[in-house]
């Protein structure tokens, strides 16, 4: 696989250029999948938003204004489109507002696979705003702009997230 720059393969890319898109699908897929995948936690669907996302990036790349790095443009894409999927099923429940600020206690003695099999049993409404939040870094705002539902729902899902996987993980 030849090795080009970001600047390379955006002007490869637009230009319509096979060689150019095939270096940059290489390039980002295994880091897009894995975003999807925590996402939708399925892996079919994954690999439909990962199609159906960089057909986007194919399609817009010339839209593309470098405000930030490609591989943070091509995130933002595949996030979006992981999100359509859940929010075709619409799993977003409105909970108490009172009780998102409350402090989650957690212990140290579950390691990284408890808490990603955790993290990928929560319901698909708690499992986006958890992910979109606490790994994405994503602000309660964007999630609920992205989710279409209001912040404080975003709030409160997080919270209940965070109690469910403290009650999964409970017994280490």
């Amino acid at each position: 696989m030849e090795k080009f720059s970001d600047q390379e393969l955006i002007e490869k890319c637009a230009a319509g250029d096979r060689t150019g898109q095939k270096c940059l699908f290489d390039k980002y897929y295994k880091a897009m999948f894995n975003v999807s995948l925590r996402i939708t936690n399925d892996h079919d669907e994954s690999l439909d938003v990962i199609q159906e996302g960089f057909l986007q990036v194919f399609n817009d790349l010339p839209k593309f204004r470098g405000e930030s790095t490609l591989g943070a443009w091509i995130k933002i894409i595949i996030v979006r489109s992981s999100l359509k999927k859940l929010n075709r099923n619409n799993n977003h429940e409105s909970l108490d507002l009172a009780i998102h600020d409350q402090p989650i206690e957690w212990s140290d003695s579950f390691d990284a696979n408890d808490l990603d099999q955790a993290i990928r049993s929560l319901p698909e409404g708690y499992r986006a705003v958890f992910l979109l939040i606490e790994k994405e870094g994503y602000k309660h705002r964007e999630v609920a702009e992205m989710l279409n539902i209001s912040e404080g729902t975003s709030k409160s899902q997080l919270f209940q997230a965070k109690k469910m996987l403290q009650s999964k993980l409970g017994r280490y």
